[in-house]
């Protein structure tokens, strides 16, 4: 597939921004952060400033933006409609929690159920997003088990580094927070590379002797479908050759895992103001390296419409 900017953007952007409204509402609720003005500005411009970047980024695909409102009228059959939906109506509960821990400076009461809420529809819309991917059949590498809870997954490994990246700016970063990220960033790293053995091992029922029902010997054109690159080819067509996914796949893993589990150690024996650098490092090399993953994501990926042309 394709890997437009926009699309990776969007992925890496919201599942970020997602995973840390997520671990805000439930941090507020539980009483373990305090409402403290700056700690809530920040954190929920983060949150909410990624998320927005992201959706607004996701229209840069479409070939009439102006028209993107029409994609919510079809939640009931399409995925991507029901993220949209989903990713509105967290702004509500977002909106309200930000509202009474920024301006009220509460993080109680009704507070604190639209902070659940808000963290209830982080969650919701993650795995929409992930279902929109995982719910294509004519793409094998997405149509597995292993695309939704990838997309769990690394929005809480990336939502968690954040935290600590803001806990640690606001010298309230505790070593089970740390912990935390070591283990998320180990268990996304871990993910990743099962989710690539599992899609090199392939091996894709469909031919073009199953697409047309013609059984002995190899079908194949007489002659080529078209004369030119067209929009099939363009989008559904894209090939990335092998060294280049092999290295690419490699700055994944430093940028996104290594790199940061190595900074995350450094902040464990750090003490403030010095644990905040590399925590903040960490947030930024990882966001990064997630980028690069979802670019791969995209361009490994094989449509079957791609039999047509003999690919």
């Amino acid at each position: 597939m394709h890997p437009a900017f926009s699309v990776v953007f969007f992925t890496t952007a919201t599942g970020a921004g997602y995973g840390l409204l997520a671990l805000l509402g439930v941090l507020g609720a539980a009483g373990l952060i305090a409402p403290d003005f700056w700690l809530g500005f920040a954190g929920m411009g983060l949150a909410l400033g990624l998320i927005s970047a992201g959706l607004l980024s996701s229209t840069g695909h479409l070939g009439r933006p102006e028209r993107a409102w029409r994609a919510f009228s079809q939640w009931r059959s399409s995925w991507l409609s029901r993220e949209g939906v989903a990713s509105v109506a967290t702004f509500i509960p977002a909106g309200l929690f930000g509202l009474g821990w920024v301006v009220l400076g509460r993080l109680d009461g009704w507070v604190t159920a639209a902070g659940l809420l808000a963290t209830v529809g982080a969650v919701v819309t993650v795995c929409m997003t992930g279902m929109i991917y995982a719910s294509l059949k004519p793409i094998a590498q997405w149509h597995s088990p292993y695309t939704l809870p990838g997309y769990l997954i690394f929005s809480a490994m990336s939502g968690t580094v954040l935290l600590n990246a803001l806990c640690q700016g606001f010298a309230i970063g505790s070593k089970m927070l740390l912990a935390a990220c070591v283990l998320l960033t180990a268990l996304g790293w871990g993910w990743k590379l099962a989710t690539w053995r599992h899609n090199d091992r392939l091996e894709i029922p469909t031919t073009a002797n199953t697409a047309t029902g013609l059984a002995g010997g190899t079908v194949r054109s007489l002659e080529w479908p078209h004369t030119e690159e067209n929009y099939l080819l363009k989008e559904m067509g894209f090939r990335i050759a092998r060294k280049h996914s092999a290295r690419l796949r490699q700055i994944t893993q430093v940028l996104a895992f290594a790199l940061p589990v190595l900074l995350l150690a450094i902040t464990f024996v750090s003490p403030w103001p010095f644990a905040a650098v590399p925590s903040v490092l960490a947030a930024i090399v990882q966001f990064a390296g997630t980028l690069v993953e979802r670019w791969l994501f995209f361009a490994e990926a094989k449509h079957t419409v791609t039999l047509y042309y003999g690919r």
